[in-house]
Formats: structure tokens, sequence, C-alpha cells
């Protein structure tokens, strides 16, 4: 069976032949729209409580700051325990940030500081459940050929989810209030707990080293770093993160200040983002493996950043709408496809640890260009703002394109492999890549 331009059905969702897989990523879709439906209203309740854009960057600043300064330890953390005990513990802690926000909004009670104080909570959370998460899918998926496609319909079901959470929270917030969005969020998690607690996972050797945990995160920046092609393509998230993801912290001025609109302008505005990056997973996942993908990372993130220019210089609601999709296909379609390769050449015992960088890299800069985002925009305007972060994002695919030829080079050998086995292994003397 086929849809779109050819993709197979079962190709696309062949990563659901395991069954831990499958429960794990349905839990995780109920939770993801209850995710975004609280993220959507929050920047929104934000805006309304302050009218403040630098409020706006203050709070993306406390969700995500945490992810820098505490990576390296949630990366040893996922390489030395239990990941699916350690997700209990996240998920359920995100669970209780959720329904203390909803009581102080559904008692009236809530202050900007309020929100501030549990952001950094969220997101000192986030800073361990991220790698923790991302490790532990290939603890789900049996096929090592089948890695790539799980990481694929990963990305599609946080983007579906992008895409119902933001609609979904911009008819409750103009009918009952942010309180429920948070509400929802809160209860959406039973989902996902109760998912984990029927994954039967084989029981993996943990490495339970007593030694320093800066050595162990050391040891796996030294492994990353002798690899020219991870450490540029970590480089350019970075520049994205700084420079074109602040595009969905300004959204609610945009779409209040700019566009004239309301809460639901603002929620479809985000729906059409989550639109365009679902496409672009779906994608993704009809992909046999992580063959070329490479060359596909500065074309989608230079397409991303003419994309985000368009739309700082849209003020139609319908052409928004256009190029905020393509926004999201693009940013996405560069974002996983950087995960994929990734998450492919790896070696299991620095899973953790490399995906903590990876979390590092995208995350855990993301809140100086919110910060640094909310605060230009109150001086220079939002739409300049946003030209401003397009160019440092176009800028920074023409030099990861100038440097192509040189990083396809060194992937050759890697994989250079039987098409049975495509999750080929860097050598056990990573020098010779340096």
């Amino acid at each position: 069976m086929k849809f779109g331009l050819g993709v197979r059905v079962g190709a696309v969702f062949r990563a659901f032949r395991h069954r831990n897989y499958r429960l794990f990523f349905f839990g995780q879709g109920v939770s993801l729209i209850g995710t975004w439906t609280q993220q959507v209203a929050l920047s929104w309740l934000v805006y309304r409580l302050t009218g403040s854009t630098l409020l706006l960057g203050v709070v993306a600043f406390s969700n995500q700051i945490p992810t820098l300064f505490l990576g390296p330890l949630a990366g040893v953390v996922a390489d030395r325990f239990n990941r699916k005990q350690l997700l209990l513990w996240t998920q359920g802690l995100s669970m209780a940030q959720a329904l203390a926000l909803a009581a102080l909004v559904l008692t009236g009670a809530v202050e900007p500081w309020h929100i501030v104080v549990l952001s950094i909570f969220i997101g000192t959370v986030n800073a361990f459940d991220i790698p923790i998460r991302q490790s532990f899918v290939i603890e789900m998926v049996e096929r090592r050929e089948d890695l790539g496609n799980a990481i694929a319909l990963n990305s599609a079901l946080f983007n579906s989810a992008r895409f119902i959470g933001p609609s979904l929270a911009g008819i409750l917030i103009s009918t009952v209030g942010e309180g429920f969005c948070f509400l929802i969020n809160g209860i959406s998690y039973v989902g996902v707990l109760a998912a984990l607690q029927a994954i039967r996972a084989a029981q993996k050797e943990r490495r339970r080293q007593n030694g320093p945990l800066w050595v162990e995160f050391r040891e796996a920046v030294d492994h990353a770093r002798n690899f020219k092609p991870i450490i540029a393509i970590l480089a350019l998230l970075s520049v994205f993160s700084i420079a074109g993801t602040p595009y969905m912290v300004l959204m609610p001025a945009y779409a209040k200040d700019v566009l004239h609109g309301s809460a639901n302008t603002f929620g479809f505005l985000m729906s059409s983002a989550g639109i365009g990056a679902l496409a672009s997973t779906l994608y993704l996942a009809s992909r046999k493996n992580a063959h070329g993908l490479i060359k596909i990372i500065p074309a989608a993130a230079g397409a991303c950043g003419f994309a985000i220019a368009a739309f700082a210089l849209s003020r139609s609601f319908t052409f928004c709408v256009v190029f905020l999709f393509l926004t999201g296909f693009s940013m996405m379609t560069h974002v996983a496809s950087s995960n994929t390769i990734i998450q492919t050449i790896v070696d299991e015992d620095k899973r953790g640890r490399i995906m903590s960088l990876y979390a590092m890299s995208f995350m855990g800069v993301m809140p100086f260009g919110s910060l640094a985002a909310g605060s230009i925009a109150g001086k220079i305007g939002v739409q300049n703002t946003l030209l401003l972060g397009a160019a440092c994002c176009i800028g920074g695919a023409l030099i990861f394109a100038l440097k192509l030829p040189a990083l396809v080079e060194r992937l050759k050998p890697v994989f250079a492999c039987d098409e049975t086995d495509p999750l080929p292994k860097l050598p056990s003397k990573p020098g010779r890549w340096s």
C-alpha cells in the first residue's frame, strides 16, 4: 500500500512490529498532546499577564537552560542505570509539575515568578528525560535495521502532537482558560506511565563505574570530537537553536501584535509548523537507512532560514500559515536527519552520553536564543528579530555546505557495509577520523 509520493505504508511503520515500541509510541502520543497543549497555553498566559516579549524569553530560558548544565550528568546517568526506571521517575515528576501549574491557575493564585520557578523545575526534569528517552529507543527495537525508522516515527509522533496540541490549546484557552490546558496535560501522563509499566525490555548490563562523572562524560566528548561529521552536525544544530527556534518563542507576540489575532490565531500558526514537521518525518520514516542524509542537512537548514524570513515579512495570515508549514518541514528534516545520523554511528555503551551532547547542542543552547530574541524584539521589533535569526541560519547552512565534501568522504567508510547491517560502528581507534 502506498500514499503521498509513492511512500509505502509498510516501510513508514515497520518499527511497529516491535511490541515494546508500540506501547511506548502510543503512550507517548497521549502525553505529548498534553505537553504541547501546556506549552502553547503557558506562552499565551505569560504574554496575557505581562505583555512582555522579554518575559516570554525569560520563561523559555528557565525551561531550557538546565539541559546545558545538567547534560553531562544526565548522559552518564542514562548509560549507568536502568533507563525504563529512570523514565518512570522523569514522567512522574513532569506530571506533578503540570498539576501544580493547573492548581495555581485554576485558583487564580498564579504569579509570573511561579511560572519561572516551575519552568526551571520541568527544565531540570527534561534535562535528564531527553537523553534517557532517546537512548531507550534502541532497547525497544530489537532489529537494528528498524532503528532509523523508529527515530523518524518518534519525530512524527512529536509533530503530530505539535499539530493537535496547539489547536486544542487555542480552543480551550478561548473557552475555559489556560488552567484546563495544564490539567489536561497532567492527566495525559497516565498514558505514558501505564505504557512504561507494560514494557518488558531486556535487562542490559549497565556499567557500574565508580570514577568521576566528568571523566566519563569527557570520554564521550573525545569520542565525538574525533569524528568530524558529528562535530559539524552539533555545531549547526547549535546555530539553529540560538537563531532559528526563537520564532516559536515570539509567536504569541507575532499573532497578537502583527496579525492582530487571538489565541486561536496563535494555535493555528503553531499547528501549521507542526503539520510541516509531521510531513517531513513521514518522508524520513520511509527511508531505508541513513545513507545520504548528511547531504540533506545543509539544504534543509538553508530552506528553513528562508522560510522564517518569508514568514517575518508576511502580514497575511494565509501566507504565514504556508511559510510556517515550510519552516516546520525544513527544520524537522534538519533536526531528525541529524539525530538519525548520530544514533546510527554511535556505540551503545556511549549512547546516553552522546545523546546528552545532542540535547545540549540543540536544547541546551536554545535558552540563550530565546532570551536574546525576547530582549532584541523589545528594541527592534518581532519581525526584524526574526529576519536577523533567519540570516544567521542561512549563514550556518552555507558554512556547512562548504565543508560537505570533506564530511561525506569521512562518512563513506562508516556506511560502506552490507545492507543487512545498516548500523555501522566507528572504528576502535577513533583518532584515525580526526
